[in-house]
């Protein structure tokens, strides 16, 4: 078939693959033409000469690309059902009967036309991808600003980027901020805030504000880029089943072949029966049996869920991935940056003495307003949520390792952890001493708040629960995800903390790279077939150890692109179910295809014999069955999870 041929385009091919799709249908339309004039060429008067003509034409045209593609196989030592058609019709003419020959290539091509059409609006969803990456980009040279093609844009260039138009590269904002659509690349279908210092990507959306952006990457190397090139190397990449058919189809087209020459020689040398019938019967049963339905019913099905994946934020990189997804049984997270923000957020206050909760956030603030550290960045960031009025500080000064000292409003302040108090030989209340053990156990870190000359009171601050992750594991469930375990380094207090809140079945804490790798090498003897979601860094092992490793965030991630069998590209749970419903959805897509496909190929097949079934029934059958599988397959173009 045309489609086994075509199946691993690369965006240099599109153009010949298009210029051949038009040629098509030319050929299939005067195909038709051609052999409907010849049908009727005694009524409208034609010579036997003009009529034979158009049959000739017919044929030729019909069954060009199909020849060449025999014949391509043939060299390889392969068979296809290409090959099989050419015979029936060949064998219709032969017999006297070439305008059921020429319906069957009429028929044959239409039918191969519309198959090329509708699996090439899969593999043109991912590369049109490209088509929102501008052309053109304004780039500073010296004192100016000059427009040039994207292609000349080299690391470290600055680029200016307007309200409304599309980043024509990846790099790091360095100037100004603005609301950016990052949907092409992520799926996410809500903007993202961006200032200075973050990344953005080539074909995402600028917001509402003009920004100057730093090349980080070459036009051929950024993440667009990257993902339009895995997709098309996952699309090549077979799922087991195809692979299946492909070895199937080769034994299968050489039993056809010596059926119909048993079909034929039995009947006429030992039966007693004329020639024509026997070896008409022979080429009915080459088309009914010819498993042009059956093959296709993987692929179009596979590239379908592929490029669905891609345009909604899941990179799959491979059919065979896909089809490893939808057996997934267990999944396993990663604690930090997966399941958690990532972020540490303020979780408690505990005032001390006449201290009010508002006055202990406020002078923690005011005293942590000028440190980087990350804990103090959250304490910043909970008063700022409250509308507190911070006072200004004067002297600062970070102790490493254990919090600040600043002046405010004339008096010392300290903010830290227990050792700081010891450093400067300033004793704790045994009330606050006792939190310690309270916060560790609830997962979070301890900070002191100290100034005036008297105690203000603790703060706990920890990593945070995704707000949703509870409702994406129980969309896990809904899946068919038999258990959700999360496994992590943080100590069991953390451990116990997040996974209660989560959610998930069972948590393993304390662990090391290796202690991840064999719990789930257990968790998989157990259960069955595991997918293990990480960020793709240092769960690297983890993920290679699983049937299915998930990078989660892995836009602009190097690591992440390349070390896990699927990609999140967003930073995002409901990423998850998609891909795993996907999965499913496109594995029950496949099975129906293949056992209409395998119930076409038997009801025409005793039709044959039972029935005496027409050559242009069996071409219709054959061939719609080939139609409808491929029409079935495209639905997962629009899947979304009904969760």
């Amino acid at each position: 078939m045309l489609l086994e041929q075509e199946s691993h385009m690369t965006p240099q091919e599109i153009s010949p693959w298009l210029s051949r799709q038009r040629l098509e249908i030319i050929f299939t339309l005067i195909t038709l033409v051609s052999s409907l004039t010849a049908f009727f060429g005694n009524n409208i008067g034609l010579s036997a000469e003009i009529i034979a003509g158009l049959y000739v034409l017919a044929f030729l045209c019909g069954g060009y690309y199909g020849l060449l593609d025999a014949i391509s196989l043939l060299k390889a030592g392969n068979l296809d059902v290409n090959l099989l058609m050419i015979l029936a019709a060949l064998g219709a003419a032969a017999i006297g009967q070439p305008a059921e020959g020429a319906t069957l290539l009429f028929l044959f091509s239409l039918s191969n036309t519309l198959q090329a059409y509708s699996m090439d609006r899969s593999r043109r969803a991912i590369a049109n991808l490209l088509d929102l990456r501008p052309s053109q980009a304004d780039v500073r040279r010296g004192a100016n600003w000059v427009n040039v093609p994207v292609e000349e844009l080299v690391i470290d260039d600055n680029v200016r980027v307007r309200p409304g138009e599309r980043f024509p590269i990846d790099g790091n904002i360095i100037t100004g901020s603005s609301m950016v659509d990052q949907s092409p690349i992520t799926g996410e279908s809500i903007p993202v805030f961006k200032q200075t210092g973050d990344p953005v990507f080539a074909g995402t959306v600028n917001g509402n504000g003009a920004v100057e952006v730093l090349v980080t990457h070459t036009p051929e190397d950024s993440t667009l880029a990257r993902i339009v090139q895995m997709v098309e190397e996952a699309q090549g990449s077979k799922a087991k089943t195809q692979r299946t058919l492909d070895r199937f189809e080769q034994y299968y087209s050489i039993a056809i072949l010596l059926s119909t020459a048993l079909l034929i020689l039995i009947p006429y040398l030992f039966l007693g029966e004329s020639f024509k019938p026997a070896f008409y019967r022979g080429m009915i049963l080459l088309v009914v049996a010819s498993p042009c339905a059956l093959v296709i019913s993987t692929p179009a099905s596979i590239l379908s869920a592929i490029a669905n994946g891609a345009r909604n934020g899941v990179l799959f990189k491979g059919g065979a991935h896909l089809e490893s997804t939808a057996g997934i049984k267990i999944v396993a997270f990663d604690k930090t940056g997966t399941l958690t923000t990532g972020q540490p957020g303020l979780q408690t206050l505990i005032p001390y003495g006449d201290t009010s909760s508002e006055e202990l956030l406020k002078m923690a603030a005011a005293a942590e307003s000028h440190s980087e550290h990350l804990l103090a960045k959250s304490i910043m960031r909970a008063a700022e949520e409250q509308g507190l009025d911070i006072p200004a500080t004067g002297e600062f000064q970070a102790v490493p390792g254990h919090g600040v000292e600043a002046e405010i409003e004339g008096s010392t302040y300290l903010v830290g952890n227990p050792r700081l108090f010891e450093l400067k030989e300033i004793k704790i209340p045994a009330d606050l001493t006792a939190q310690v053990g309270i916060m560790e156990n609830k997962g979070e870190t301890l900070i002191l708040a100290y100034g005036a000359g008297k105690w203000l009171g603790a703060l706990g601050v920890a990593d945070t629960l995704r707000s949703d992750a509870g409702d994406h594991i129980r969309a896990l469930k809904k899946l068919g995800v038999q258990h959700v375990v999360m496994l992590t380094g943080d100590h069991s207090g953390v451990a116990k903390n997040i996974a209660a809140q989560a959610g998930v079945d069972e948590y393993y804490a304390d662990l090391l790279p290796q202690d991840k790798v064999r719990i789930l090498k257990e968790l998989q003897e157990k259960y069955g077939a595991a997918a293990m979601v990480g960020d793709g860094v240092n769960d690297a092992p983890a993920l290679a150890t699983a049937e299915v490793g998930i990078a989660m965030g892995g836009a602009g991630t190097d690591v992440a692109l390349e070390t896990a069998d699927v990609v999140l590209m967003a930073d995002n749970l409901a990423n998850l179910p998609h891909a795993i419903g996907l999965a499913k959805k496109a594995q029950r897509v496949v099975w129906q295809n293949l056992a209409f496909s395998i119930a076409v190929i038997i009801i025409l097949i005793v039709g044959t014999f039972a029935a005496g079934l027409s050559l242009p029934l069996g071409v219709v059958g054959h061939e719609g069955s080939t139609v409808i599988v491929v029409l079935n397959g495209l639905r997962l173009l629009g899947y979304r999870p009904k969760i």
